[in-house]
């Protein structure tokens, strides 16, 4: 009874916390946080999605025009609305309202309303900088290509749909509510822009301590809050009057202000549907890695990556440092202007002088930020900065060919230049916090010595936690039994990104070795490895588990399959849940997977891909080459499709058709050195020796340390009778290794 009793109270306890955990507004925090909100009063955040009128629409609405892929938009006024006149899902005009706008500088997006709930993020923005800027104008965020209505990157297309890949990040307490069964949105917020509860959490219960507090009831605790920002607190950076650097009074011991900054400022994908501000941040997001694309060899950003990634590989972030030690977070502004914010731990002294950087005080030479975190535009104008905040390396640019801060401003000159005079500055450059570069540019350009190289890296205790797991997740090519255990190692790293690395680096291997391996992170403390396990594990069957261990298995089975269905409405979802489904050998819910992605969105490619493999596997040729030659009609210049389709025809035995499509990959995707090889191979197999070897010593000239591409040139010269030149590529094969 007494065990009764205790679960029933229990149980209320907890009914009632979870009531009191409401959002209750701004408008409840500003009567006793007033300072905190004028800070915030037009910030990006305060600004960051409004309802359209005549105090928050800032583009020219006064019957502007704009051409782009041969489609004349009009913008224009009709009573107090907001309308264009475009291209919509059918490639014909019509006339929308726009009901939000969305950010505020240095450009504008608009929202516009379609069906089923939907709202879209209209491609053409107001470049909202001074005219004197370049700004005050209509422009398409892809002015070099011609996005139709039948391309994915078209507005109205599911990648610029606001409800799933927009709308969390710009307002408060954001639920999405998708009915995938409907097809239909009913999204909601609790306050439309990025308001106070955003990164504090639901405030229901901290007003509760605010009442309770003055009339002298409350006890201090966490304030009715889940968690506090209490990184910084008591907390002084001290100048090293050797060094010159400050070093922090105490070891920052939580990553939680990085992670609430990180739910939106980073590159991710969403694997819960119920964040709260300060819940650990890999139980509900999966962070981008260092990925080839993502990010250039030596980690520094090349697409849309934010925030997260970078900080995450730098020494500020290893020695302390948090978001709110150089940004005011209410209005995000900088702690200091210019200089400023990084003298505060840096002595000027020493790094504020001509003797250090070597430039014109007040030339872009003489600015921290310029040549430590050089700036790379997204979105035609918006320029952001790389927070790895890094030494410039101009010397990689000559070995790697990554790009370097120098060289942003000394345009006129090559990057060998740029590294002497760094050279004659400094001496030998130091290496700086990312070590790493090397290794992981060899894994990615297939050299020989790789596996080596990064497995000493991964080792490395100076290596960032991100690029440690970023080259966990590459070597798999080149694993050998003398560096096998670091994979092993990876499993029972202390950081949750490195586990889950290691779990994915294990994919392809045996059953019976990732029953070994794997299956212990089922239980692991942290999500993004529970579900990465659980993926990987698909193929394993599992009616021989019971008890403990079913138990174990089923809920993280659970746990993946719900954390694709948060992004239900999202292809990539889809096909993650066709393959897990194909891997399970489940092939009706793999074939119903799949084409839900290409429902969700007809030019999604690696669906058609994915099912064309499914119908060969089954026998069904037809079917099979039927659905890639429907990807290449509606995506006629993606490379992948094409290079599958080659494929396919090799195995029908169709040479001219399947070189033709393999020929076609290689000019869509001339630097994927897979595809070369594998046209190279079709050529030759096809007697066609003399331009198999011609297109490999074309590869070769640009990766001369591809260990394939050198063998093929070996083997085709070879039996071809041209003893001498095999040699040659002999040799050089041999150098390599």
């Amino acid at each position: 009874m007494r065990i009764l009793l205790t679960l029933l109270l229990v149980t209320s306890f907890c009914s009632v916390m979870a009531e009191s955990l409401t959002y209750a507004g701004r408008d409840k925090c500003v009567q006793c946080h007033a300072e905190q909100d004028a800070l915030w009063q037009g910030s990006h955040h305060d600004l960051a999605m409004q309802h359209a009128d005549a105090d928050t629409v800032l583009g020219d609405f006064s019957d502007a025009t704009f051409v782009y892929a041969g489609i004349t938009s009009r913008f224009y006024k009709k009573g107090d609305g907001f309308y264009v006149r475009t291209d919509g899902p059918d490639g014909k005009l019509h006339d929308y309202e726009i009901k939000y706008t969305f950010g505020v500088t240095p450009l504008q997006q608009y929202l516009i309303e379609l069906d089923s709930g939907r709202l879209q993020a209209l491609l053409i923005a107001w470049d909202s900088r001074a005219k004197s800027e370049g700004g005050q104008r209509w422009f398409h965020l892809y002015p070099d290509d011609a996005i139709t209505h039948a391309d994915e990157l078209h507005w109205t297309r599911n990648a610029f749909n606001w409800n799933g890949m927009c709308a969390e990040c710009h307002s408060t307490n954001l639920q999405k509510n998708y009915d995938a069964e409907k097809d239909v949105f009913d999204t909601s917020w609790s306050e439309i822009d990025v308001s106070c509860e955003a990164c504090h959490g639901p405030a229901s219960a901290h007003l509760n301590w605010a009442n309770k507090n003055k009339a002298g009831e409350a006890s201090s605790g966490d304030k009715g809050f889940s968690f506090r920002f209490d990184e910084r607190e008591g907390v002084l950076w001290k100048m090293d009057a050797k060094t010159g650097n400050a070093i922090r009074s105490k070891p920052r011991a939580t990553v939680k202000e990085i992670e609430v900054c990180a739910q939106c400022h980073s590159r991710r994908s969403v694997i819960s549907s119920d964040y709260s501000p300060g819940q650990p941040f890999l139980d509900h997001y999966m962070p981008r890695l260092l990925d080839e694309g993502m990010y250039h060899a030596d980690g520094q950003i090349q697409d849309e990556v934010y925030v997260y990634g970078s900080f995450m590989q730098s020494k500020m972030q290893h020695m302390g440092v948090t978001c709110s030690d150089c940004h005011e977070p209410h209005s995000l502004e900088l702690r200091q202007p210019g200089n400023g914010v990084c003298l505060q731990c840096h002595s000027a002294d020493k790094f504020d002088t001509k003797k250090h950087h070597f430039h014109d005080e007040g030339s872009s030479g003489a600015s921290c930020a310029e040549c430590h975190m050089p700036e790379t535009t997204y979105m035609v104008v918006d320029p952001r900065r790389d927070h790895s905040i890094r030494m410039p390396r101009p010397d990689l640019s000559v070995s790697l060919g990554v790009p370097n801060a120098c060289n942003n401003c000394h345009i006129d000159k090559d990057a060998s230049w740029t590294a002497q005079a760094v050279k004659q500055w400094y001496g030998e450059m130091s290496r700086g916090y990312q070590q790493y570069a090397e290794a992981l540019d060899a894994g990615r350009k297939g050299k020989m010595d790789a596996g080596t190289m990064m497995e000493k890296s991964i080792r490395d205790i100076q290596t960032p936690d991100i690029a440690r797991a970023s080259l966990i997740s590459s070597i798999t090519p080149y694993l050998e039994q003398s560096n096998f255990d670091v994979i092993q190692d990876g499993l029972k790293d202390k950081n949750a990104t490195v586990r889950m690395a290691s779990v994915s680096a294990l994919e392809a291997f045996p059953l019976e070795m990732l029953v070994k391996l794997v299956f212990p992170m089922l239980d692991d403390p942290v999500k993004v490895v529970r579900i990465e396990a659980a993926r990987v594990l698909a193929p394993v069957p599992a009616g021989q588990l019971k008890g403990e261990q079913l138990v174990i298995y089923n809920k993280a089975v659970e746990e993946y399959l719900e954390s694709q269905m948060v992004n239900a409405d999202r292809p990539q979802a889809q096909l993650n849940l066709g393959n897990y489904y194909l891997a399970k050998q489940d092939v009706q819910k793999a074939e119903a997977a799949y084409q839900q992605a290409i429902l969700l969105e007809s030019a999604f490619t690696p669906a058609y891909v994915n099912l064309a493999d499914l119908y060969r596997a089954q026998g069904k040729e037809v079917e099979a080459e039927a659905q890639l030659r429907r990807a290449i009609e509606g995506t006629p210049d993606d490379a992948s499709v094409h290079y599958s389709l080659g494929l396919l025809l090799v195995r029908k035995q169709q040479a001219g058709d399947a070189i033709e499509m393999l020929e076609r990959a290689v000019e869509l995707d001339n630097d994927n050195v897979h595809y070369v090889y594998v046209y190279a191979i079709a050529l030759n197999s096809s007697g066609k020796v003399k331009q198999a070897i011609e297109v490999l010593h074309e590869a070769h000239l640009r990766y001369p340390e591809n260990i394939d591409i050198l063998t093929g040139l070996v083997t085709f010269n070879r039996d071809s009778g041209n003893d001498f030149a095999a040699q040659h590529y002999m040799k050089k094969l041999e150098m390599l290794r």
